[in-house]
């Protein structure tokens, strides 16, 4: 008969460490500013269900979680259902930015100039991680940390409520590839779980072992697991920098089967028993039963500790810069004998700057039943102490388009910053306009303009909303990204009138009128006629060379006054009123008939905007359809391939949504977040 247990309260956290040798279960509760600890279990798998911290068996690892969860059910006589988990990252993806915003007068910096801020950071970061990646997979943003603040060049560790003019940050930006992520979510899924937070492993290890009180110090946290080495550096008061090893417990393991050829579980109970005296008995895999002591297993890694302790200081000093002022060892692998010692010797460190993580969990968790004092508790600990610190709610869970969205952290969350977390891109958001064309006919400028994007529709439970909106737990949000619009093509023929039958160049050079044409292009055109009559005689009688007449230049017509400041639009195709006509190509001509007067240009009927500060008339729809807000994104300078910074949209002062009818006098601003209202 199966149990009856009661509904996981709210304020019950439940946290998994994912390790490759083995799952932690934590579950607590927040009591103030340190988490409560009512019970841990722990598991180790059977098989190598991981490798290097990365899931390989989705299943094993799902049955390997549900007999923890089970376990902790049991004890707690509490169904378990939401849990928080962190990510490892063996190819996790650290990036650094720099972005400053000048203001237009020295003013009190307040929340949303530190958000303007932070997020051209951000979007920098990402693109910087677009250029220098080499493979196309998908990255998703986990998060970001800013390093450093600057107000008028001085640095600071806050800007709020200072005043100034310049203000600047650098921050760490952290992706992980799909993958990573795909493969968490499907084995919690497998184990009847619902990620209710979604971290990486050092950042939860540095919030269980460096409480933030500790972090005007330069030091530096080592999460020694059995598969990776995952780094964090903080000084300053903020974590700056996050990076991995690829070596870790398994290389010593690994030695040890090599050495006494024994299985990976024989191997395990050897490393374990490196401290203990006297001797060891097991039995290889030939049948054969050895003994050895804790000094001759210590000889036996020595290489291999070596290796170990060389590549995960060799990292700290990447992302540091140098030496720490402190170094924390944590997880299984820290308690490897004569590690202290092997990363003194690397890092060129005093033996008493390094110590083994533990001592200082009670400033951030207790338990009346279980001992904390141990390096493997690291990374659970800090999970349920990160997910605890930003104060989950009921159920905090958000559906994307019918699924659950990938949340990698708590509290406030946008639209914007979910589709960001999601793998979503702002070109996704935004759309991108295609391709003007642009050439010269005859002296003058004629802009051929690429077809409009389908804009993105976005809605949260139903309605319609900006990027911008707020998102709360239970939301459930639908998202279809844009489509890019077509770049503008032409030939020849198609940008001259119809029933053009004179020869035309193209940059200088004769050209078919099935010639495609490309921005920059100049085009002149010769209109090939029938030798003209003879003039009559007069005496004495002058003979008349026949020529060829020069195709006159179609007026330009009138531009109304209102007008004279703006290009005049038609469907797909305007004509700069500015640049006066060039001479086509010179031939001698007679003199020509006067022409009929210019048949007048119909006004269509126009919608005037204000559109990013100065007025704008839009000629009327070829099919009458009303002017939208993604309709205006070809008239900015801004290349949606490559942001600079966020884009406002917006519309009479409030965020404009995709798909919103732009009416008359309307005031709209498309551009990037400068601050200038």
């Amino acid at each position: 008969m199966e149990r009856t247990y009661r509904p996981q309260e709210k304020d019950l956290i439940f946290a998994l460490d994912i390790g490759t040798r083995s799952i932690i279960g934590v579950v607590g509760k927040m009591e103030g500013s340190r988490l409560c600890v009512l019970a841990i279990e722990r598991e180790e798998h059977d098989k190598r269900a991981m490798i290097d911290g990365q899931i390989e068996d989705i299943a094993q690892v799902a049955r390997i979680a549900r007999i923890v969860t089970d376990r902790l059910e049991e004890r707690m006589q509490t169904r378990l259902t939401r849990v928080c988990v962190a990510a490892a990252g063996r190819a996790l993806k650290t990036t650094s930015a720099h972005f400053e915003l000048e203001l237009p007068e020295v003013k009190t910096i307040d929340e949303e100039l530190i958000g303007q801020l932070e997020a051209g950071a951000v979007s920098a970061a990402e693109e910087s991680l677009a250029t220098f990646s080499d493979d196309q997979r998908r990255f998703f943003l986990v998060g970001y940390t800013v390093s450093q603040y600057r107000l008028d060049h001085y640095p600071m560790s806050t800007i709020r409520d200072h005043r100034g003019k310049l203000i600047e940050a650098d921050i760490v930006g952290t992706f992980l590839p799909s993958e990573v992520v795909e493969s968490l979510y499907s084995a919690m899924r497998a184990a009847e779980l619902e990620i209710v937070s979604l971290t990486l492993e050092p950042i939860a290890a540095m919030n269980a072992a460096v409480p933030a009180d500790l972090r005007l110090l330069n030091l530096v946290l080592a999460d020694i697991g059995a598969g990776t080495s995952d780094i964090a550096v903080c000084r300053d008061g903020s974590v700056v920098g996050y990076t991995m090893a690829t070596l870790a417990g398994d290389e010593i393991t690994e030695s040890l089967m090599r050495t006494y050829l024994v299985d990976f579980k024989t191997a395990e109970r050897l490393k374990q028993c490196m401290e203990k005296e006297g001797s060891i008995t097991f039995t290889d895999i030939l049948g054969f039963e050895q003994s050895v002591t804790a000094q001759e297993i210590t000889d036996a890694v020595q290489n291999s500790e070596d290796l170990m302790a060389g590549e995960i200081a060799k990292k700290i000093i990447e992302v540091n810069g140098a030496a720490p002022s402190a170094l924390f060892l944590a997880g299984g692998g820290s308690k490897l004998a004569g590690l202290r010692e092997t990363m003194a010797k690397y890092l060129d460190m005093d033996l008493r700057r390094i110590a083994v993580a533990g001592s200082n969990f009670e400033r951030s968790a207790f338990s009346t039943e279980h001992d904390l004092n141990n390096p493997e508790y690291a990374t659970p600990l800090g999970i349920a102490i990160s997910a605890g610190m930003g104060l989950i709610n009921d159920s905090y869970v958000v559906t994307l388009n019918g699924e659950n969205a990938k949340l990698f952290r708590n509290g406030t969350l946008t639209v914007q910053e979910i589709l960001l977390m999601n793998g979503y891109t702002y070109a996704d958001m935004l759309g991108r306009t295609g391709g003007n064309l642009t050439v010269t006919i005859n002296g003058q400028k004629a802009v051929f303009r690429g077809k409009s994007a389908t804009p993105a529709q976005l809605r949260v439970n139903g309605e319609e909303v900006s990027v911008t909106t707020l998102v709360y737990a239970g939301d459930e949000i639908t998202f279809i990204p844009a489509i890019h619009g077509e770049n503008a093509s032409r030939t020849l023929g198609e940008v001259l009138e119809s029933g053009f039958s004179g020869s035309a160049l193209v940059n200088g050079e004769e050209c078919p009128l099935d010639t495609v044409l490309h921005s920059g292009d100049e085009i002149s055109t010769i209109i090939e006629a029938a030798p003209a009559a003879p003039v009559a005689p007069v005496a004495p009688a002058v003979p008349v060379t026949p020529v060829t007449p020069v195709a006159p230049v179609a007026p330009v017509a009138p531009v109304m006054e209102e007008e004279a400041l703006f290009a005049r639009y038609s469907d797909d195709v305007y004509y700069s009123p500015v640049s006066a006509p060039t001479q086509p190509t010179p031939v001698s001509v007679p003199e020509p008939e006067p022409e009929p007067e210019p048949t007048p240009v119909r006004v269509r009927e126009k919608l005037g905007i204000m559109f990013n500060g100065r007025r704008l008339l839009l000629d009327e729809k070829a099919n009458g359809e009303p002017y939208y807000l993604m309709d205006l994104l070809e008239y900015t300078d801004i290349d949606f391939n490559h942001l600079q910074r966020p884009v406002a949209l917006r519309v009479n002062g409030v965020p404009g949504m995709f798909q919103q009818r732009i009416m008359p006098d309307d005031e709209v601003v498309i551009r990037y977040e400068d601050l200038k209202k």
